[in-house]
């Protein structure tokens, strides 16, 4: 496998969470702040099949491309820290732990710090802790969201390993 197949391959990735990203953010929230965050099941994906590098490098980029393309500079801030904070977390629970944890509660703790990342975002902002009142029901939408998420990926990343190219890439990871 050559590395313009991978890069090529890693672009379609970022494509896809990016789309899935942009259309989500058009959808009504029913509650401020509470979000299915479907682009996550690439990010989760990519942590399971391709490496810890290429998943942060995905969420990444789908964060600032996405707030290039449909948000603003408060909106970057929020997904960069609740991406970070999220991708961290599960890189590491990922790497010790995913012979004793399941793939939805790496997902949930990945949900569950997201939300951390951008209540702290949103402290600094309205410069008062108390906005931290809000995190039970922050909390309770990250259980629902995070094991909805980490079954897709769990989906998504079964079905990829079938198709013969992805094993190809897969193999050659870094």
């Amino acid at each position: 496998m050559n590395k313009t197949k991978r890069m090529v391959f890693l672009s379609f990735l970022v494509s896809i969470a990016l789309v899935i990203y942009i259309v989500e953010s058009q959808i009504p929230v029913l509650f401020p702040g509470i979000k299915l965050g479907l682009a996550n099941i690439v990010s989760l994906a990519a942590l399971i099949l391709l490496g810890w590098k290429d998943a942060l490098l995905i969420m990444l980029l789908r964060t600032l491309l996405g707030s290039m393309f449909g948000g603003s500079m408060s909106a970057f801030m929020f997904s960069i820290a609740g991406g970070l904070l999220s991708n961290i977390v599960m890189i590491i629970l990922y790497r010790y732990f995913k012979n004793s944890m399941s793939l939805w509660t790496i997902s949930i703790c990945g949900a569950i710090f997201h939300n951390i990342g951008q209540l702290l975002v949103a402290s600094f902002v309205v410069q008062d802790l108390r906005i931290y009142i809000y995190l039970p029901i922050l909390l309770v939408s990250a259980v629902v969201t995070g094991y909805f998420i980490g079954l897709c990926a769990k989906f998504l990343t079964a079905h990829l390993d079938k198709i013969p190219m992805f094993r190809e890439i897969v193999s050659k990871r870094s």
